[in-house]
C-alpha cells in the first residue's frame, strides 16, 4: 500500500490555506504490511481492551480515513464556499474511481448513497412497474428492503412475493438456494431482490448462480418484460473478493461503514445499463454542480442536497486501504477465522450452530444459540468477560448470538471467545 506525505486527492488541492491546514493533519502511520495482520489492527484506534465481534454493525476508521477526514473538514471550517468551490469535481470524481476500482465497473455506472437503506430505498422507489407485474423477493431479507419494495408495490399495482430460499440454515446450500429461487420466477416477474448475506442466520445466497437463473428466465422476453436482480450486498461487501461482473446482478447496493471501514454516513449504488433503465429519479440530484456535458443515469440517481462532504471524500481511503491489503488476502483471512469460529462452536454440545460450516454459503457472520439461555444473556455474559457480541434484530422472527470474525480479529481471539462460550454450558 504506498502513501505519500499525504493522501493521495488531498495532495492535489493546490496552493492556499487551505492546502496548508491540509498538510498539518495526523500523518499516516507506517503502510500495513500485508502479510502482517497486526499491522492492520495497528492502523485503527479500538479500545483493545475488548473483543470486537461486532464490527459489521458501524466500523471503526482506519488511521488514513481518519486523516483524509480532518483534512477535508478543515478545508471547510476555514473557507467552506472556496473549498467546494475549487475541488469537488476532483473529489467526486476521486471518489468514484476509486470505488469503481473495487467493484469493477465504471465510474459512472455508481450513484453515491448515505447507507444500504438509502441505496436501495432510491432504486426501489423509482421502479418503473406495470399493474400485473411482480415483486419476487425473499423470507429473508432486511426491513429496509421489505418496506420499500412495499411501497413501491402500492404506488403502481405491481405485486410483491416472498419466498423462502431455505427452511433450516445450517443445512443451507447454494445448489438448494438456486433451485429455490429458480422455480419461483414467473413470466410477470420483473425484479428479484435478494440479501447477499443474511444477517439473520450468517447465511450466504450464490448471486452469481441466482444472474444465470435469472439470464435464462429472460430468454425469449421482451425487453418490458425482462426481469432484472437486485442485491442488498452489504454484508458481502468487504468481505468477498467478488466484482459486479463476476456478480452479474443488474443492481447492488451497500453501505461503506461497515465491513470496509469507510466513513460513516457512505455508501455505494451500482446498476448495469439494464438496471438504470428500470428505475428512475425520486430527488434532485446536484452532480451537475461538478459534471460537465450529459448526466449519465448513475448521476442522476445519486441524491442531492449538502452531504458530509468530509466523509463523503475521505471514502477514496478506505478502498485504497483495502486494495493495498489485497480483496483475495482479505477474504481468504475473513473466511479462515469464521471457519476457525464456526468449527469450534459446532464442537459445542450446548451450543446450535445456525449458520452453515461450508465457506460457500457463508462469509463474515456466525449466528448460534446456548441451549438453555437466550442471545441476549448470551450477549450480556460475554460483555462481562469483555467480548462484544450482538443478537440478531428482533424484526427477523429469529433469536440468535452472533459473532463476526472480521480484519480486527485475531486467531487468538476467536480462540477467546470459544473458550468463553464453554463456560455458559
Amino acid at each position: 500500500m504506498r502513501r505519500r506525505d499525504l493522501l493521495s486527492g488531498i495532495a492535489l488541492l493546490g496552493p492556499g490555506v487551505a492546502y496548508a491546514k491540509a498538510r498539518e493533519v495526523e500523518k499516516p502511520a507506517a503502510p500495513p504490511a500485508a502479510d502482517v495482520w497486526e499491522s492492520v489492527r495497528r492502523q485503527f484506534p479500538l479500545d483493545w481492551r475488548w473483543i470486537h465481534m461486532s464490527q459489521f454493525f458501524l466500523a471503526a476508521h482506519p488511521q488514513p480515513v481518519r486523516a483524509a477526514i480532518e483534512a477535508h473538514r478543515r478545508g471547510l471550517d476555514e473557507n467552506p464556499f472556496l473549498y467546494v468551490e475549487d475541488n469537488i469535481e476532483r473529489f467526486e470524481t476521486a471518489t468514484r474511481q476509486a470505488a469503481s476500482e473495487h467493484l469493477g465497473c465504471e465510474p459512472d455506472d455508481l450513484a453515491m448513497t448515505d447507507s444500504t437503506t438509502m441505496g436501495l430505498g432510491i432504486f426501489y422507489n423509482g421502479l418503473q412497474l406495470r399493474e400485473g407485474q411482480e415483486i419476487l423477493s425473499t423470507t429473508h431479507d432486511h426491513p429496509a428492503t421489505f418496506r420499500a419494495l412495499d411501497l413501491r408495490a402500492a404506488r403502481t399495482g405491481a405485486r410483491v412475493r416472498r419466498v423462502p430460499l431455505y427452511t433450516r440454515a445450517p443445512e443451507a446450500t447454494a445448489d438448494q438456494m438456486t433451485e429455490a429461487l429458480a422455480r419461483e420466477i414467473r413470466p410477470s416477474t420483473r425484479v428479484m431482490a435478494v440479501t447477499w448475506v443474511h444477517s439473520s442466520t450468517g447465511v450466504r445466497t450464490p448471486i452469481a448462480r441466482f444472474a444465470q437463473a435469472v439470464a435464462k428466465a429472460n430468454q425469449g422476453r421482451a425487453e418490458a418484460d425482462r426481469a432484472i436482480l437486485c442485491v442488498d450486498g452489504v454484508h458481502g461487501f468487504g468481505v468477498e473478493d467478488e466484482t459486479m461482473a463476476s456478480l452479474g446482478c443488474d443492481m447492488f447496493a451497500a453501505g461503506c461503514h461497515k465491513w470496509l471501514f469507510g466513513p460513516r454516513g457512505t455508501g455505494v449504488l451500482f446498476a448495469s445499463r439494464a438496471g438504470w433503465g428500470v428505475s428512475s429519479p425520486g430527488i434532485t440530484s446536484f452532480d451537475r454542480m461538478w459534471r460537465k456535458g450529459a448526466q449519465p443515469p448513475a448521476a442522476e440517481m445519486t441524491p442531492g442536497g449538502f452531504h458530509s462532504f468530509e466523509h463523503r471524500w475521505a471514502l477514496a481511503e478506505a478502498f485504497r486501504f483495502h486494495a493495498g491489503i489485497g480483496k483475495a488476502r482479505i477474504a481468504k483471512r475473513i473466511h479462515e477465522l469464521n471457519e476457525q469460529c464456526k468449527r469450534g462452536l459446532s464442537g459445542m454440545k450446548h451450543v446450535e450452530l445456525l449458520t452453515p460450516l461450508s465457506g460457500e454459503a457463508s462469509a463474515g457472520m456466525v449466528c448460534f444459540n446456548v441451549s438453555g439461555m437466550k442471545d441476549t444473556e448470551v450477549v450480556a455474559r460475554l460483555k462481562e468477560k469483555r467480548i462484544i457480541a450482538s443478537t440478531t434484530p428482533r424484526v427477523y422472527g429469529v433469536e440468535c448470538a452472533r459473532f463476526a470474525p472480521s480484519l480486527l480479529t485475531s486467531p487468538s481471539d476467536v480462540e477467546a471467545c470459544l473458550r468463553a462460550v464453554r463456560t455458559l454450558g
